[in-house]
C-alpha cells in the first residue's frame, strides 16, 4: 500500500483523533497517511435529539460508505459513539489505550455538582448522563445540547446553561481545560461512563493488509474492558441512545465492573458493582446483563425509550 486514507468528521475532536492515529501509523510504518474530512448527517441535523433521528450511527454512516466504496481505508471513532453492529464488510480493527473515561461537569460559575443552585440548567443530549444527574440531583433541569464541543462551550459561555457535561477524554484531547473556569470530574460511583468511553476505536474493511498495519495500536487492557462493556450493552439490546452506563476496569488480576440501567428522569434504576477474575472477561458482560434482565432491565429500557420519545 502506497498511501493510507483515513475518513474523518470535520469536528475538532474527530480531527484530533484522526491526526493522532495518522501520526502513530506514520511513525510505525513510514507510510504516507492522508485524512479525508467530511460532514456526516449527525453534524448537519442539530435541532433534534439523536434518539429521535436515528442515534449515533448518524455520525459514522458517510465514513462507512467511503470505506466500502474504496475511497478510504479506515475511520477513527470515540468508541462510545460506535453502534453495536457494523455494516457487512467492516469491522472494529483495533482499540487504543484508554484515556480517562470519566464524565465532567463543565461550568463558568460552579465548581461542582453540589454547588449548582436549585433548578440549575444543565446541558446534555445523553440519556445516560441525564439519568445519573437526576439520580444525584432531582431538582436539576436538563436541557438538550447538540453541536460540536466548541459550539457547546460557546453556548455555556453565552449563559444558555449553568453547566454542561462532556467526556474528560475529549476535554483533554483538544485542550478545553484552558478555556473554562471549572471542570468537575465525576467519580465512577457518581456517574458510570458509557461503554467504550475514553477509547479510540478504528473501524476498517475486513482486510488482512489493513488489519496488519493497525495491529500495533491494539491495547490488551482496553480490549478486555470494552469486550465486557459492549457485550453487556449488546445483551440488553440497548444501542447507543438508551440510559445505560457500564464501565470495566482491569485492576491487577481482577476486573471491577460498574453498571446502571434506568429511566431518563432517574426515578427507577438498577445499579450494580462487581469484581471478577480477569480470565472471565469474555463472558462477564453477558453474565452481568443476564442478572440485570432477571431484575427487569429490558422492561425498564422499553419504558425509558417511550419516555425519551415522548419528551
Amino acid at each position: 500500500m502506497k498511501k493510507l486514507i483515513i475518513a474523518s468528521r470535520k469536528s475538532a475532536l474527530a480531527m484530533w483523533q484522526s491526526e493522532f492515529i495518522k501520526s502513530e501509523i506514520e511513525k510505525e510504518h513510514k507510510l504516507e497517511v492522508e485524512i479525508k474530512s467530511m460532514k456526516t448527517k449527525g453534524d448537519v441535523i442539530l435541532d433534534s435529539p439523536l434518539s429521535k433521528i436515528g442515534g449515533k450511527g448518524l455520525f459514522t454512516k458517510e465514513l462507512e460508505v467511503s470505506m466500502l466504496n474504496g475511497e478510504s481505508h479506515l475511520a477513527v471513532h470515540s468508541l462510545k459513539d460506535v453502534p453495536m453492529e457494523f455494516p457487512d464488510g467492516l469491522i472494529l480493527g483495533a482499540v487504543s489505550k484508554r484515556e480517562d473515561e470519566r464524565d465532567a461537569l463543565v461550568s463558568e460559575k460552579f465548581a461542582s455538582i453540589k454547588d449548582l443552585p436549585n433548578g440549575a440548567r444543565v446541558g446534555t443530549t445523553s440519556l445516560r448522563r441525564q439519568m445519573q444527574i437526576k439520580m444525584l440531583r432531582p431538582d436539576i433541569k436538563i436541557l438538550p445540547l447538540r453541536g460540536n464541543v466548541n459550539t457547546r462551550i460557546k453556548k455555556l459561555k453565552d449563559g444558555e446553561f449553568d453547566a454542561i457535561i462532556l467526556a474528560v477524554a475529549g476535554i483533554r484531547r483538544i485542550g478545553l481545560d484552558k478555556e473554562v473556569k471549572h471542570i468537575y470530574k465525576f467519580s465512577k460511583d457518581e456517574m458510570i461512563p458509557a461503554m467504550g468511553q475514553g477509547v479510540l476505536g478504528i473501524e476498517c474493511p475486513n482486510s488482512s493488509e489493513i488489519l496488519s498495519l493497525i495491529s500495533f495500536i491494539n491495547d490488551k487492557k482496553a480490549f478486555m474492558e470494552i469486550t465486557i462493556e459492549r457485550a453487556f450493552v449488546g445483551a440488553l439490546e440497548g444501542g447507543c441512545q438508551v440510559p445505560i452506563g457500564v464501565n470495566a476496569e482491569v485492576i491487577d488480576d481482577n476486573i471491577k465492573i460498574n453498571a446502571v440501567v434506568g429511566l431518563p428522569d432517574g426515578s427507577k434504576f438498577i445499579k450494580k458493582s462487581i469484581i471478577i477474575d480477569k480470565d472471565e472477561f469474555k463472558t462477564a458482560g453477558k453474565n452481568l446483563a443476564d442478572e440485570f434482565i432477571k431484575e427487569g432491565a429490558k422492561e425498564l429500557l422499553k419504558e425509558a425509550e417511550k419516555m425519551a420519545n415522548n419528551s
